[in-house]
Parts: C-alpha cells; sequence; structure tokens
C-alpha cells in the first residue's frame, strides 16, 4: 500500500480520506479522479478529472497503483433513475475491470449498510451474515445491493485479489451534508410519526478504518457502525428546529407530491426512502473489532452531537 488510488476523491468522505492520508507513512502517492475539483491537494496527490465510467487502466498503470479505493457513488437520489444506476454500476463494473487489466491486486470498496435494505423483519443488529436485501423500490438501495453481488463475483472468479468491502451505516460529522441532514435542518421538519432508533459512523472514524483496512490487507465484508442510536424527535431537537410528526399515509403523499413537482425546499427523495427512518438499520461491527483491533472514537450520539455542535456554530457566524 504505497500508491493508492482513489475514485471519488472529490466528494464528501473522498476528502476526508485524502487529508488523512496525507503524511502517513508508507503512502508514497495518492492518485485520484472526480467529475470536480478537490479542494484538498496534498504534495504527493495527483487529479485527473474523469468519469468512474471511463477506462482506468492506464492511470493505473502509469502511477504503478497497488491499491485502489472505490468511493465513488451518487447518493442524492435522482429523477433519472437509469443515469443513476448506469454510473453507480457501471462505475463499479469499470473499477473491477481496469484493475485486472492494470494488475492492481487490492480494492477496498466503500458499500452501505443499505444494501441489507430497510425491512421491518431485519436482523437487529444485522451482521455480515444477514441477507442482502436492498429495497428495489429505491435506487440507491437497490444499486448498493446489486453492487455486492457483482463484486462478491469477482472475488470468486479472482482468488488471488485482496477486496475489503465496508458497509458503513449513515456517516456524519461536522460537514455532514446530504439530503437527510438537509431536511433535518429545517426549521419545521416533517416525518413520519413512528420512528425508530438511527445509527451513525464518525467521518474521522471511516476513514481510519479504511486506511487499517489497506494497512492490514483483509478480505470480506465488515460492518461499520458506532454503537448506540438516536431517536429523531431528539435529533431534531438539538438541531433547534421543531419536528412536525404526521401519520404515515399523510407523509409519503405529500413528498410523493414534492417528489413529482421538484419541489425540493420540501423534499430531496423519493417516498420509498420514508422507510429508512421507519425501519432503519443497526449493525453490529463486532467482526471488525475483533479481527482488525478498532476501537471507534466516537459513539452514535457523540457523532450527531458533533453535527449539531457544526451546525450551530455556522448559525452563528
Amino acid at each position: 500500500m504505497e500508491r493508492i488510488f482513489i475514485t471519488g476523491v472529490s466528494g464528501y468522505i473522498g476528502q476526508k480520506l485524502l487529508a488523512f492520508l496525507d503524511g502517513k507513512p508508507g503512502v508514497q502517492k495518492i492518485v485520484g479522479i472526480d467529475i470536480k475539483e478537490p479542494s484538498v491537494r496534498p504534495g504527493n496527490f495527483v487529479f485527473y478529472k474523469r468519469d468512474v465510467r471511463e477506462p482506468l487502466a492506464d492511470l493505473l498503470t502509469e502511477h504503478a497503483i497497488d491499491a485502489f479505493v472505490h468511493l465513488a457513488y451518487v447518493v442524492p437520489p435522482q429523477h433519472d433513475k437509469n443515469l443513476m444506476q448506469d454510473i453507480n454500476i457501471g462505475g463499479t463494473k469499470n473499477i473491477l475491470d481496469s484493475c485486472l487489466k492494470a494488475g492492481v491486486k487490492q480494492i477496498v470498496y466503500t458499500s452501505s449498510a443499505t444494501a441489507y435494505g430497510f425491512h421491518a423483519d431485519n436482523d437487529r443488529p444485522l451482521t455480515e451474515d444477514s441477507p442482502l436485501r436492498g429495497n428495489y423500490d429505491f435506487v440507491y438501495s437497490k444499486t448498493k445491493k446489486e453492487i455486492e453481488g457483482i463484486v462478491g463475483q469477482f472475488i470468486q472468479d479472482n482468488p488471488g485479489y485482496t477486496v475489503a468491502i465496508l458497509r458503513p451505516s449513515f456517516v456524519a460529522g461536522p460537514v455532514f451534508d446530504n439530503p437527510l441532514a438537509r431536511h433535518m435542518k429545517k426549521k419545521f421538519v416533517l416525518l413520519p410519526s413512528v420512528t425508530q432508533s438511527f445509527q451513525y459512523v464518525h467521518e474521522d472514524d471511516l476513514v481510519e478504518i479504511i486506511y487499517l483496512v489497506l494497512q492490514k490487507r483483509v478480505s470480506g465484508a465488515y460492518n461499520v457502525g458506532a454503537d448506540g442510536g438516536m431517536d429523531f424527535p431528539e435529533m431534531v431537537k438539538l438541531l433547534g428546529n421543531i419536528m412536525i410528526p404526521l401519520p404515515f399515509g399523510v407523509m409519503y403523499l405529500l413528498n410523493n407530491i414534492a417528489w413529482y413537482l421538484r419541489l425540493s425546499f420540501i423534499s430531496e427523495f423519493p417516498s420509498p426512502s420514508l422507510n429508512m427512518v421507519r425501519y432503519p438499520w443497526i449493525v453490529s461491527s463486532e467482526k471488525l473489532m475483533r479481527e482488525l483491533g478498532y476501537r471507534y472514537k466516537y459513539t452514535t450520539r457523540e457523532t450527531f452531537l458533533d453535527f449539531a455542535e457544526a451546525f450551530k456554530r455556522g448559525h452563528l457566524i
């Protein structure tokens, strides 16, 4: 692990990982791609503006890459489902093919606990042996599950490769910014009246775990989630906002109207995603802690409080 390649390097986790790897012993060079320019640029970093679906073997060979971290993924729900699936699935197939052609034999893929799906009968907590049942009416969850199948087949077909799959719960921290975060930042937060406890992992813990996986060259799937949970009424209150609880049917209908009319100030996600607050997953990190010896720096509550404090500071500024 001396020359690392990162897809989605300009994204939320990509920028955190790039900053974390800067100056780490043994990291000689970092090469990254994205469709937008990164703001973090260490001295040993080389950036290429390239779509994750474009061939990458030339860059991997040119820079003698020996470890690959696949972060690129369309996270915010899109109205163009086909494009979202093409980028997520097509991009993953491309990076696996490129690694094969260039002989890059260590790959870390950041999947998501969303691959398990939002279901009332999910194991609680979910372990790595729990079935992957991504929700087919929610593209993000559907493609996470399908990509794991693609990566799993790659592992079977290429036993000489070291491939780790990380399944983090919701990632948060001071710069937590996705449709869920933006929804909870609103003064009046519409949510289903019945929700369940939510689990987070701190952005700092996640990037340190990625680095540890690279160092130890481990293979297999690992859940990534901090201890404890947070309830939505408390989360909204900690942000200084007011939760408006609605019966699920009413919430679903209102959200549907907002989504299809593209009223993003009301909703940035399709109604099937509401199941994530009704049936959120809680994952067990016992395997990761046992095999990698990692101990989380933040609990779920501490992770959310870090986000809430940063949000409040931003308001004061």
